[in-house]
């Protein structure tokens, strides 16, 4: 039962790394099609600012991409509290979103961040308990 469950895990690592080389390769295309694009672009920002929300979100929309590829490659609880700070950051800036939603994403973003700190302290702490225990 042991090297089923053994089998298994090693079969979700490569899927893992498969997704993630999928990913990689959607970022490097759309960063080829933003440099691209970036001409004109900063053309039309001069004389209309709604392009520039649009520009703003292909940006996060990468951001997240590589913060997500990360979180395949190096699955751990900070990797995955980075990418939902992300989330909620490009909701609040990019979206159309109501005061109480930016409350609301502020709050969410808050509690990110001091559950992220509690576990990186929470860990040191257990580390400190056992190497004082050990001495």
């Amino acid at each position: 039962m042991k090297k089923v469950v053994k089998v298994l895990q090693q079969i979700c690592r490569i899927l893992e790394l498969v997704v993630a080389v999928f990913v990689l390769l959607g970022i490097i295309m759309a960063i080829i099609s933003l440099l691209k694009d970036d001409i004109k672009l900063f053309e039309e920002l001069l004389n209309d600012m709604t392009v520039f929300r649009h520009y703003l979100e292909k940006i996060f929309v990468l951001v997240i991409g590589i913060e997500f590829l990360e979180m395949l490659c190096h699955p751990n609880s900070d990797n995955v509290i980075q990418v939902l700070i992300f989330l909620v950051a490009r909701h609040m800036i990019v979206g159309e979103t109501t005061p109480y939603e930016d409350f609301v994403s502020v709050l969410s973003i808050a509690v990110l961040f001091v559950l992220r700190k509690y576990m990186h302290s929470g860990g040191k702490q257990a580390k400190n308990q056992t190497d004082t225990g050990s001495k």
